[in-house]
C-alpha cells in the first residue's frame, strides 16, 4: 500500500522482443488481469497497447509491442515501426527473450538497435522453467555481451515466477510525477477495440493451422440495452472466399464455436450479458488498406517502403 506522503511516480515501460517470446503473457502477469490477447501463434499482437500497473506509489504504463521481425507486407512494416516507436517513447525497455529458443538472430538484431536508444534497458529471460539452470546462466552471459543492460530477470510469465522482482524494479525506475490514469484502470484500450481483440484471439486459437494471418476483426456496433446487456456486432475480414468458408466451417459450426467462446469472455469482462453477432466478409488485400491499418491503431505511412 502507498503511504500518503510518498511521492508518486509514473512512466512508460516498453516490452519488446521477437515474435512469440511471451510479451503479452508477461503484460497480463504484471497487470494481474487479462488485458492482452495470448496465443501460441507468432505476431498475434499487431499494434501497441498500453496496460497500467499500480505498484505502491508508482504507476507503470506497459507498452505491449508487436514482435520485431523482418517485415515483408505493408501491415508487417507498420507493426515493426510501431514496436520501435514504443521503444523511443519509453523510460525503460525490457527485452524479452524466450529462454527455450535461446539467443537467435532476432534477439541479436534487437539488441544491436537498442544501442542507439537512450532509454535504460533490461533483459527478461522468459520460460525459465523449461531450461536448465546452467543453460540460463550461459544465456544471460550471451545476451548481456550484446548490450550494456542494467539488469537481467529470469521469469516464467505463465505461472508468475519472478514477476514480483521485475515489477519492483520497473516501479523503482519510473520518474517522479503524477499518474496518467485512474488507479483502477487496467488498460488504455477502448472497449470496442478490446472486444475485437478477444474475438481475434478465439479465431487464432480455433484456426491456427487452417487460417493464415490474412484476417482481422472489427467491432461495428455496440449497443447497451436497458436491462444492462450489450448487443455487439463484429465483422471478421478475410482476403479470399476460401478463407471465409474456413471461418464459417461446416454448417456454420466453426463461427458458432468462436462466437460462444468470445461471448462468454466478453460477458465476464464487462460484467453484463453480451449478445454477440459475428459476420464474415471478404475484403481483398485488406492488410494493405490504409483505413484498416488506422483502425488497428497503426500508422499506414509506417508501412510504406522507404
Amino acid at each position: 500500500m502507498m503511504q500518503q506522503d510518498e511521492p508518486t511516480r509514473c512512466g512508460f515501460a516498453a516490452i519488446i522482443g521477437a515474435p512469440n517470446a511471451g510479451k503479452s503473457t508477461l503484460i497480463n502477469a504484471l497487470v494481474g488481469s487479462k488485458v492482452a490477447i495470448v496465443t501460441h501463434k507468432v505476431q498475434t499482437t499487431r499494434a501497441r497497447m498500453r496496460a497500467i500497473v499500480m505498484h505502491g506509489a508508482a504507476q507503470i504504463i506497459l507498452v505491449d509491442t508487436p514482435g520485431i521481425f523482418q517485415p515483408k507486407r505493408k501491415l508487417e512494416r507498420a507493426m515493426v515501426s510501431s514496436a520501435w516507436q514504443g521503444v523511443n517513447d519509453a523510460d525503460i525497455v525490457a527485452l524479452m527473450v524466450d529462454a527455450k529458443r535461446g539467443i537467435d538472430d532476432d534477439v541479436r538484431h534487437i539488441a544491436g538497435v537498442l544501442k542507439k536508444s537512450k532509454a535504460p534497458a533490461i533483459v527478461v529471460l522468459n520460460k525459465v522453467d523449461l531450461v536448465k539452470r546452467l543453460t540460463l546462466l550461459e544465456l544471460s552471459a550471451e545476451v548481456n555481451a550484446l548490450h550494456d543492460f542494467d539488469a537481467t530477470f529470469m521469469v516464467c510469465a505463465l505461472n508468475g515466477d519472478g514477476i514480483e522482482d521485475l515489477r519492483d524494479h520497473m516501479a523503482a525506475t519510473m520518474p517522479a510525477g503524477a499518474w496518467h490514469y485512474p488507479s483502477d484502470q487496467a488498460a488504455d484500450v477502448p472497449l470496442r477495440q478490446l472486444a475485437a481483440e478477444v474475438t481475434r484471439e478465439k479465431l487464432f486459437l480455433r484456426l491456427h493451422n487452417e487460417l493464415p494471418y490474412a484476417s482481422t476483426v472489427e467491432t461495428e456496433t455496440w449497443q447497451e440495452k436497458k436491462d444492462g446487456s450489450v448487443r455487439i456486432e463484429q465483422v471478421i475480414y478475410v482476403e479470399r472466399e476460401s478463407q471465409r468458408q474456413i471461418v464459417l466451417g461446416k454448417n456454420g459450426q466453426t463461427i458458432k464455436s468462436i462466437g460462444q467462446q468470445s461471448r462468454h469472455e466478453l460477458s465476464d469482462m464487462i460484467g453484463h450479458t453480451v449478445h454477440l453477432f459475428l459476420f464474415v466478409k471478404v475484403r481483398a488485400n485488406w492488410s494493405n488498406d490504409a483505413e484498416r491499418l488506422r483502425m488497428m491503431g497503426l500508422d499506414p505511412q509506417d508501412g510504406d517502403a522507404g
